[in-house]
């Protein structure tokens, strides 16, 4: 049934509290780095928190691996009986990150737990990894399949499941990015997002089919497609216009994935500085129909989705160095934008002006 509450991550039942015990987690985590000999491979060449890990495998050689999986974006695809792309999202999710650090994505493994398995499900969801895989141009090397159905439930009796995904990449240990050279008066580009990609989806379901009491099936005129067919959309794969722009030693100050938390992520980058980003483009009609429909204050919607921008590169203001970002994005046909600047802020803040909106540690307020 259609409700007209105001609709949150809290509301939705996604609490705020993992940081609760992230803290006792990393506690034991880190001191995990001493389990290596010291002069041996295997060191940590980058802190935890970062989009990926670093580990010095020696002779400037650098280990990237990070891991992510797609989250409730599968009870989408179970809604529509349709698993032909999420394996997509699960290679986009890690790549994106592996590339933030520099580096170019060579390898991937899959975990699929799920409730029943069956052929044709596993074939569909294997499609996509194939497509994600070649996107990247990274190699699946293996995986893991695990039936758990006392564990794994989906919206049907057998149709649960979970699909997640770790990239290994490979990075010149004096190349690692992490965004110390960031300075005020940078530029930031962001790059278009194809949509709501693969985070922020618990929301949007609550938003649109619980409180809008919408279908999946259903035809959307402003988004020109059925509405379960849109929040299936892909998840842009940056990799190779990265890569592209490494490889030619074009100077990128900073690599930023848009995933969970938005712009927020921008904060992330190893440097006491703010952002401004009072040129950002206008978002896709998915996003206006989840504020609409479920209500959602403009705090929570770019404190949750990626608002149109999939991925932002700091440089320099330099002619060279944008047209070069330019031309290897566009030769991928992914638009990009100027959409702000670094500016001087030690607290780190991501300041939206037009949207009077200023973002600090894990939430947007109004300015």
């Amino acid at each position: 049934m259609a409700s007209n509450r105001p609709l949150s991550y809290r509301a939705t039942g996604v609490l705020d509290n993992t940081h609760l015990g992230l803290s006792a987690l990393l506690g034991w985590v880190n001191r995990t780095k001493d389990f290596r000999p010291a002069g041996r491979p295997g060191q940590s060449a980058l802190a935890v928190g970062y989009f990926a890990s670093v580990v010095d495998l020696g002779n400037n050689v650098g280990l990237a691996l990070c891991t992510d999986g797609v989250g409730s974006k599968v009870l989408v695809a179970e809604m529509l009986q349709r698993y032909d792309t999420i394996g997509i999202d699960c290679v986009a999710m890690n790549v994106n990150d592996a590339i933030c650090v520099g580096a170019e994505p060579v390898s991937f493994l899959d975990y699929i737990a799920i409730e029943r398995a069956t052929p044709h499900v596993l074939e569909e969801i294997a499609k996509g990894l194939y497509a994600g895989a070649q996107a990247a141009r990274v190699t699946i090397v293996g995986g893991e399949i695990s039936q758990l159905p006392d564990i794994i439930k989906g919206r049907e009796p057998g149709g649960g499941l979970d699909l997640v995904g770790m990239c290994a990449g490979i990075v010149p240990l004096d190349r690692i990015i992490v965004g110390r050279d960031v300075v005020p008066g940078d530029v930031i580009v962001g790059v278009r997002s194809s949509g709501i990609h693969s985070n922020g989806l618990t929301l949007a379901r609550r938003a649109l089919f619980d409180q809008g009491g919408l279908k999946p099936d259903q035809h959307i005129p402003e988004l020109g497609c059925p509405l379960g067919e849109e929040l299936l959309r892909p998840t842009h794969i940056y990799v190779r216009p990265v890569v592209e722009l490494l490889s030619k030693r074009v100077p990128l100050r900073a690599l930023v994935n848009i995933t969970g938390d938005g712009f927020l992520n921008l904060a992330r980058i190893d440097a006491n500085v703010g952002f401004s980003l009072d040129n950002l483009p206008q978002a896709q009609p998915i996003f206006d129909l989840i504020q609409t429909t479920g209500r959602v204050p403009a705090r929570e919607m770019y404190r949750v989705f990626n608002m149109g921008i999939g991925f932002c590169l700091i440089v320099r203001d330099d002619a060279s160095t944008l047209r070069a970002v330019a031309h290897a994005f566009g030769e991928h046909q992914l638009a990009t934008q100027i959409i702000g600047r670094v500016v001087a802020d030690e607290r780190k803040r991501v300041l939206l002006p037009k949207q009077n909106l200023v973002g600090e540690r894990d939430q947007f307020t109004d300015a």
